[in-house]
């Protein structure tokens, strides 16, 4: 998922002196990430590498939580966010590998009552349409149901939703990454199996494996002082928050994990199924594996001629690509706080995974550490990663900045301006989103969700019949222009939105909401 600004960032990279690459001892990967702590303003991290069929490297660097100062371990459990979705498709390739579903079922013919945008799209939207981000859809459409966290949307809610949202493409022929049809093959792996998403990732996937302090989602933590706690830098010094709270399901971001633990992924994978002891047991088939690394959505392969990469595409859960005549398979996740990245290269026998606890820096220090380390493994030459990421989160938050303090200052600035707030008044409601409200608090014009209640803040003038809303949520950068429409009297009639800041996370996405007026009779 999101940043959740940086889950769709598929190489980033970084560091180090001038000079021929080559594999890293553990002083100086040591010494490059706290470099990197530091240069990028994150908490802590944990970092993970495994090699020729053994863990080489697992550690945990700086703080869980600034307000503790309790150190990371290499048993720190963090939020994976979207790297939990390579565990939704491994569980629904054992599905097909027990005969219970095959990849091109309807997703119809398993779950009835799932609708999207039109009748042809419904009749053939099968399963791997679920995974691969080409429905047609645009980019994170419909997450303002779980993002922010605390909503009352149910997973009936989701099935039925797509209906109302507005294709930006035909499908199958465009890449727009998603989360919602995550949260339906989750259900799908639940209505199939007779266990939630949650139980099944836990049974058939952590158990064999002995993933021992990970889990399929936080209300399985018992000791959540155990777990890395999310924090900020975006209103300037860093402070902690409270932990992302439960999706409808685990499926498109839910898990809880180690590096300790996530290793064992990662061998899993670079085995080709194979695991335990002198790799006796299987837990799925090279068949599955193929089709899991077979790229189902293309996309534009890397410009940088550092890689030669001459492919680029989405598999099942999983991106793909290639770097020096080597494939690479990756992922990121991002929650709020919570920023990760797993890479693999099977023709190195190589893994690599990066768990951080701050945002913005982590999104760019994961990219960074982990794209060093495998270079060293491709005999690269350093690129001074570091200081060119750096460079660029610079830009991205003064770009940001300007925007979001030119706004805000126009807002001032019409503090006085006088208003009709009776012309706003009332209650608003989108087919997928449901009801918003525009009232008065005290002297303040408010807006609220009804599903969504952290969604809720005082409205201020900006510009025409525009105002600039102020969320009391701010765990994430999230603040929103409403836009009024009127009748020919002035009475609001329609409210649009969208984030006032370039940087909003693609989660937010106020854009696709079509609010009217409810009229009272």
């Amino acid at each position: 998922m999101k940043n959740h600004l940086v889950s769709l960032i598929i190489l980033l990279i970084c560091i180090f002196p001038t000079g021929t690459h080559s594999q890293m001892s553990t002083s100086e990967i040591d010494a490059m990430v706290e470099t990197a702590l530091e240069k990028f303003e994150v908490a802590g991290a944990a970092v993970a590498i495994v090699k020729d069929g053994k863990i080489v490297h697992s550690k945990g660097y700086g703080v869980k939580n600034v307000n503790t100062m309790e150190k990371v371990t290499a048993h720190t459990p963090f939020a994976i966010a979207s790297n939990s979705k390579a565990f939704t498709t491994l569980a629904l390739a054992l599905l097909v590998e027990e005969g219970k579903i095959e990849w091109t079922d309807r997703v119809i013919d398993h779950i009835p009552e799932f609708k999207m945008y039109n009748a042809y799209v419904t009749e053939n939207f099968n399963i791997q349409d679920l995974l691969t981000h080409r429905s047609g859809l645009g980019l994170g459409i419909g997450d303002l149901m779980i993002f922010p966290d605390g909503s009352n949307f149910t997973i009936d809610d989701i099935l039925v939703s797509f209906q109302h949202f507005k294709p930006v493409s035909a499908l199958r022929t465009q890449f727009d990454y998603d989360n919602l049809l995550y949260l339906v093959a989750g259900e799908l792996i639940a209505r199939k199996s007779g266990m939630n998403w949650e139980q099944f990732i836990q049974k058939r996937i952590f158990d064999p494996l002995g993933m021992d302090n990970s889990f399929p989602s936080l209300k399985e933590v018992k000791d959540r002082n155990q777990l890395a706690s999310p924090h900020t830098t975006a209103y300037g010094d860093m402070r902690s928050f409270a932990d992302y709270e439960e999706m409808i399901n685990g499926a498109a971001g839910g898990i809880y994990a180690n590096v300790d633990d996530l290793s064992l992924w990662m061998l899993l994978h670079l085995n080709k199924g194979a695991y335990g002891p002198a790799l006796k047991d299987t837990l799925f088939s090279v068949a599955s594996q193929r089709e899991i690394w077979k790229i189902h959505t293309t996309l534009d392969a890397s410009t940088n001629p550092r890689y030669k990469a001459h492919f680029a595409g989405y598999g099942l859960g999983w991106f793909l690509t290639d770097a020096l005549g080597n494939m690479v398979v990756s992922h990121t996740g991002g929650l709020p706080g919570m920023l990760s990245k797993t890479i693999l290269v099977p023709d190195l026998d190589l893994g690599v995974v990066v768990l951080t606890n701050t945002e913005p820096g982590g999104g760019v220090f994961f990219g960074a550490i982990s794209q060093t380390i495998v270079d060293g493994y491709l005999g690269l030459e350093d690129g001074q990663w570091i200081e060119k990421n750096y460079e660029r989160l610079q830009k991205n938050k003064a770009q940001g900045d300007a925007v979001t303090t030119e706004v805000w200052a126009t807002v001032k600035a019409a503090e006085n301006f006088k208003i009709n707030t009776n012309a706003y008044l009332g209650t608003y409601e989108d087919a997928w989103f449901g009801q918003m409200e525009v009232f008065m608090k005290g002297n303040q014009l408010w807006i609220k969700s009804h599903r969504s209640p952290k969604l809720n803040g005082p409205m201020h003038f900006y510009k025409a019949n525009t105002f600039a809303v102020k969320w009391e949520y701010q765990d994430m950068n999230a603040d929103a222009f409403a836009m009024f429409g009127l009748d020919e009297n002035g009475k609001a009639i329609g409210l649009k939105m969208k984030g006032i800041s370039p940087n909003i996370d693609f989660s937010f996405d106020f854009q696709d909401l079509d609010l009217h007026r409810i009229v009272k009779e």
